[in-house]
């Protein structure tokens, strides 16, 4: 097992809190490449956001804030979020995007839930693309030095159940039959539906466990942790650098074959067919039309490509663009979401169906999640491919998009797949 950076916590071993308005003292410096960053993390309650092996580790609160439901969260965080930036005496060495004081964040996908969270941690390890690798510490003024500490073993989950969600799968197959009835009469043309599983094990389960078997099958998408939620979503909503911004829509789905043959004939099938593309369509111009307004350019592949995971396959279309305003990623990623993708065409009439017909709050699954920097940097993904963790006990999310060609048994075997990479990573012996 790897050895840690350190456990950076308060002397007396609790976590730090909220932010009270007190200064952080925020020190970053270059280390020898870290390696596997998952294996640094020294205990459960873990941050996360790492692509094939790069981006950002995470562990122990210096300041956290739970927003209340709105419209105006993703506003009110960024505002808190500049206040602790702004207050910090910072001293960046590495001088890295993603370097120095950085927040990682969490949000709910509708405006009537509670939830959502930014929390800047007590030491972050990040390491890029080149291998170059980089330790912040933070500490509120006043408060002593911190020491490291041992790392706490690894548990694996064991005897795992499984539990219904808030809708049978029956039960949810009626509802993707109502809402295909409301398109055909022309109240909306899509709609993105989800259901929940619950898994339940024998001992609290360890975020990073979850963690390292999700990056180590899925290390094309960006695998994440942030209060509990955990997973690994393809989806990325936004990345800024600078005023460099880009995005990956996904929508339109098919599983993966189990020859090289079959795989290539479901390919066929994804690129061919008028209902997954209908459904991409919708996807990719709710982002266009929604990032159009803050760009100088913008530009989006004219035809959606081919993007192949382990277990899926979706039509995709790449966007780039110049920013022609100066917004940070965060807000960024409040004025894109909800995309198509997740909520639906048209937006109002979409999120309305959600509620009516989904029975649950699907609380932070489908909504932002990711990190930014004090510079406005950050990338902020989709949440999907998830679970919500609370001691011995997971919630599981998968959705899919509904139009009028949508076929009920279909959109459930659809969801199955989804499940399966949260199954596979509470289940997988080691």
């Amino acid at each position: 097992m790897a050895e840690p950076y350190g456990n950076y916590r308060d002397t007396d071993g609790q976590p730090g809190g909220d932010y009270g308005g007190e200064h952080l003292v925020v020190r970053c410096t270059v280390v020898p490449d870290p390696g596997d960053l998952l294996s640094r993390l020294p205990e459960p309650a873990a941050l996360a956001w790492i692509r094939h092996g790069t981006g950002l580790a995470g562990w122990g609160e210096a300041a956290r804030v739970t927003l209340p439901a709105g419209e105006d969260r993703f506003t009110v965080g960024e505002k808190w979020l500049r206040e602790v930036f702004e207050g910090a005496d910072v001293r960046d060495e590495a001088g890295r995007r993603g370097s120095g004081l950085v927040a990682f964040g969490s949000f709910t996908f509708g405006d009537c839930s509670e939830g959502s969270v930014l929390i800047v941690p007590r030491a972050v390890l990040g390491r890029d693309g080149s291998g170059t690798g980089w330790l912040t510490t933070i500490t509120p003024a006043g408060e002593p030095a911190w020491h490291a500490a041992r790392q706490r073993a690894l548990t694996a989950p064991e005897q795992i159940r499984w539990h219904d969600g808030s809708l049978s799968a029956l039960e949810w197959e009626q509802a993707v039959a109502t809402a295909v009835g409301r398109i055909t009469r022309g109240d909306l043309r899509k709609v993105v539906l989800a259901r929940d599983l619950h898994a339940s094990a024998a001992a609290p389960v360890d975020a990073r466990v979850l963690l390292r078997r999700l990056a180590a099958r899925y290390p094309d998408c960006y695998t994440f942790a942030c209060a509990g939620l955990v997973g690994a979503t393809p989806e990325l909503l936004i990345r800024r650098d600078g005023r460099e911004v880009s995005s990956l829509v996904l929508a339109g789905t098919m599983p993966r074959g189990a020859s090289a043959a079959a795989d290539a004939r479901l390919a066929a099938e994804l690129v061919g067919s008028a209902k997954e593309n209908e459904e991409h369509r919708y996807a990719a111009a709710s982002l266009r039309e929604a990032l159009a307004p803050l760009c100088l350019t913008l530009e989006l592949s004219t035809v959606p490509e081919l993007v192949r995971f382990a277990n899926v396959q979706h039509l995709a279309t790449r966007v780039h663009g110049t920013l022609a305003v100066d917004r940070s990623a965060l807000a960024l990623a409040g004025s894109l979401h909800p995309t198509a993708a997740v909520g639906g065409t048209p937006t109002d009439a979409a999120v309305e169906l959600i509620r009516e017909l989904e029975s649950m709050d699907r609380e932070r699954y489908a909504g932002p999640v990711g990190w930014m920097d004090t510079n406005g940097n950050g990338e902020w993904g989709i949440a999907l491919r998830c679970a919500q963790l609370a001691g011995n006990r997971a919630r599981l999310f998968a959705g899919c998009g509904i139009v009028a060609g949508s076929d009920p048994a279909a959109e459930l075997a659809e969801t199955q797949v989804k499940f399966r990479p949260m199954q596979t990573a509470l289940e997988q012996a080691d």
